[in-house]
């Protein structure tokens, strides 16, 4: 895994791919930062500025992402890699940890502004510095989606454009929720709905039709017998449920001066999903 690490945040430095990200994610909020912590609003909170500009990481995580295995496959690297005595959670792992790595150079960077805001005025360290650490978070859970999204296609401009469609839904799910209707009915059929979704990317993943089908009746089954039982329980629950997906929304949790350790997992969590869902696709082109 080591050597897949090195090779991928290698290659980020070498194609100009790390530095543009990095001076772009850095530019954005030092503009920001500037007028609003130390112009004429002077804000003293610095992760209010990083909830603002979190619309950053829509345009920017696509592109540090999408080479991250579309560009191999594209190229017939990855049959290399596949061949090499090495797993596939470790080739995944590795091309994860490497864009974190970049992820991460411009956070380091971001945790002087609360000692600039501090030198200057009345700074509060703790809150900032959490925001920082569910900023960086939250970047890494887009980068575990864009890079699913990438081991999907072969081409990085549909693997750069898919993850940029999957980031701005994140980002627009609370107001699109606001035109579901919130009636027991509505919500149990869109569970449903949901329900045959999941399966039906289970069944992209795994091209086993009875296992995905399977699946689908064992949930919808549920949801109907839970109807049944209590309807009145799904009232309102399928736009709750969809809100409470919105990475952004959680981050904003903590410009409140909340510590929100639900949150923090939530964004883990994230991560580690799409990481599983990435080594299956890869999985399943290994032996197809």
């Amino acid at each position: 895994m080591a050597a897949i690490y090195k090779r991928e945040l290698k290659a980020y430095f070498s194609n100009m791919i790390g530095y543009l990200f990095i001076a772009f994610t850095v530019l954005i909020v030092g503009l920001f930062f500037c007028y609003n912590n130390l112009g004429s609003y002077g804000w003293p909170y610095f992760g209010a500025i990083l909830g603002s500009v979190s619309f950053v990481m829509m345009l920017t995580i696509p592109v540090l992402t999408m080479r991250s295995f579309s560009d191999d496959r594209h190229s017939k690297a990855d049959q290399l890699l596949l061949t090499a005595p090495v797993t596939v959670a470790e080739i995944t792992l590795g091309k994860y940890l490497a864009m974190v790595t970049v992820l991460a150079i411009p956070m380091v960077i971001f945790c002087a502004c609360p000692l600039i805001i501090g030198s200057v005025g009345k700074a509060y360290y703790l809150t900032d510095y959490v925001c920082i650490l569910a900023f960086f978070l939250m970047g890494s859970a887009y980068i575990a989606i864009g890079m699913f999204i990438s081991s999907l296609t072969e081409s990085q401009i549909i693997a750069a454009v898919g993850t940029l469609g999957a980031l701005v839904a994140l980002y627009l799910i609370e107001g699109l929720t606001s035109f579901l209707p919130s009636t027991a009915a509505a919500s149990a059929l869109g569970f449903c709905a949901v329900m045959l979704l999941a399966a039906l990317c289970y069944y992209g993943l795994t091209r086993n039709w009875m296992a995905a089908a399977a699946a689908a009746g064992i949930g919808i089954l549920i949801i109907g017998g839970l109807y049944l039982w209590n309807p009145e329980m799904f009232a309102g629950a399928l736009p709750d449920f969809l809100n409470s997906l919105s990475l952004d929304k959680r981050y904003n949790n903590f410009t409140d001066n909340v510590l929100d350790v639900k949150s923090l997992v939530y964004m883990i969590s994230v991560s580690g999903v799409f990481i599983f869902l990435t080594v299956q696709s890869v999985q399943k082109r290994r032996w197809s």
